[in-house]
């Protein structure tokens, strides 16, 4: 990496790189005002909006890796007090998430001693579905969640569903700026490519008895750059004022680091009035119905964005 004074513009984007001399890639993200805007949009408890920015935060840098136009989908789903995570992210770089949970849960009372992310989340699954759009099909991984934080989940999907030694770490905080509290998240992630061809076999060792992709476990350089990476602190990936060029340089600079362009984020939701009302329209008469106010009126609240639209009662006849 040069010496170059960092450059400005750092917040809302993924920084890939891969470090010149163990070869081994990755991505660095920071959410600004796309992490507050996410959050802001609904007044979750403080547990409830940290997960879902660690959510932002992770699909971010996962959806930076796609190689369509399509979208990249993250939702948890569990039997904790924190039902439901879903994270969206569409090319270029357009995010946007929400969270369902039990309010009246003790953990979330006002006082209540913080509960940790892995008992808010409780046992059930996190799924990664990938839509590439089109008439092409979905594909999605799916893991267990069973008490741990979404990133231990997270480590585990890419040790099962893709078999690549992975590391990642995430964090989300509130800064004071501008005159009031705002939402900051970032994060890490590195992953070990086997070379070409892989280690060879032992004497006696069967190409079945191993999968080649997971070589990197044992792997010198690839050890060296995770003890590295684990010294990132949350500050760090939050900073605004240290620029993500400068945190890498800052956690690899004996191992030499490479950085490629950067992809630009925000936050962006895909709701309109005319969507949505495609879909009401599409319910029969009786089902529209039993959704109408007292004035004939149907309310729709955009659960991504909490935006409103209303629909008269002389609209959607059905």
């Amino acid at each position: 990496m040069s010496n170059d004074p960092p450059t400005a513009g750092t917040d809302d984007t993924v920084l890939p790189f891969r470090t010149i001399r163990s070869g081994v890639t990755g991505r660095l993200v920071r959410l600004g005002p796309a992490a507050d805007t996410i959050l802001a949009r609904h007044d979750y408890p403080e547990p409830v909006s940290r997960a879902l920015g660690e959510a932002a935060a992770l699909t971010a840098m996962l959806g930076a890796g796609l190689k369509t136009d399509g979208r990249l989908i993250l939702q948890t789903s569990t039997d904790g007090a924190l039902r439901m995570l879903v994270v969206n992210f569409d090319q270029p770089g357009a995010l946007r998430g929400y969270a369902s949970f039990d309010a009246g849960d003790p953990q979330f009372a006002s006082g209540a001693a913080a509960a940790s992310q892995g008992a808010l989340l409780g046992s059930g699954h996190l799924a990664m579905t990938i839509d590439p759009g089109g008439d092409m099909d979905r594909y999605q991984g799916i893991v267990a969640l069973d008490r741990e934080p979404l990133v231990a989940a997270a480590h585990a999907y890419f040790r099962q569903s893709e078999q690549l030694p992975t590391f990642m770490r995430l964090a989300v905080a509130r800064h004071f700026a501008g005159g009031r509290w705002q939402w900051r998240a970032g994060g890490i992630m590195i992953q070990h490519v086997a070379r070409a061809g892989g280690k060879p076999l032992a004497p006696g060792e069967k190409p079945e008895d191993r999968d080649a992709r997971l070589d990197g476990e044992d792997d010198e350089a690839w050890t060296r750059v995770r003890l590295l990476t684990e010294t990132v602190e949350d500050h760090e990936l939050l900073d605004p004022l240290l620029t993500p060029e400068r945190l890498l340089f800052r956690l690899y600079h004996e191992e030499g680091v490479r950085v490629l362009p950067a992809l630009a984020l925000s936050a962006e939701c895909k709701c309109s009035r005319e969507r949505i009302g495609a879909v009401l329209a599409s319910f029969p008469a009786a089902e529209l119905a039993d959704m109408r106010e007292a004035d004939g009126a149907i309310a729709v609240t955009c659960e991504f964005c909490s935006r409103q639209y209303r629909f008269g009662a002389g609209e959607l006849a059905g």
